[in-house]
């Protein structure tokens, strides 16, 4: 009888061990929050305008869009910039992808990217370009490439600021050749 009551007390202590590593393994179980997107958009254009003059047009194949509202553009990206009429595209805009960080208020085109403004007949090519509408600035601190077909220039250099039409800009590290009108010192 006690070699009973010992085995009986052996294993309702086994099965409390056991259950009780099982309610330990649910409890430590956690689940991690969804971090993919919470909405998919096809064909996309979205228009950026000021005072009723089109600024900014960009159209992309997919628009990915997650909880904290950032937006990926996960195919070619193309934006048309306006001049000050709201009617004439005076600069475009090509790259595989894009982003938009919502926390920084910051737009960002990714892989071969390529600038042509139409009215200077210059051409950027970069591989990183962000663009923030609030200042209506875009950058970079990349390498870039300012081709222009009037001269024949080729301008290269790290890092670039310029303003959203792309009609003045600064190569912050510039390197190459170029021409300098005026007498030589």
């Amino acid at each position: 009888m006690y070699l009973s009551t010992l085995f009986r007390s052996a294993v309702l202590l086994t099965a409390i061990a056991v259950c009780g590593a099982c309610e330990e393994n649910k409890a430590s179980k956690k689940y991690e929050a969804y971090k993919g997107p919470i909405e998919e958009i096809n064909n996309v254009q979205m228009l950026y305008s000021e005072g009723a003059l089109m600024k900014v047009r960009m159209t992309t194949p997919r628009q990915l869009r997650y909880l904290n509202e950032d937006r990926k553009y996960p195919q070619e990206v193309h934006i048309d910039f306006y001049g000050p009429t709201g009617t004439d595209v005076v600069t475009t805009l090509r790259s595989d992808s894009g982003r938009y960080d919502k926390a920084k208020d910051l737009y960002t085109v990714l892989g071969n990217v390529v600038v042509v403004n139409k009215e200077k007949q210059e051409t950027l090519e970069t591989d990183v370009l962000n663009w923030n509408p609030n200042t209506k600035k875009v950058f970079t601190d990349r390498p870039v490439t300012i081709t222009s077909k009037l001269t024949g220039e080729r301008l290269k250099g790290i890092g670039l600021d310029a303003n959203q039409d792309f009609s003045r800009y600064a190569i912050r590290k510039p390197t190459g050749v170029f021409n300098v009108e005026g007498t030589p010192f």
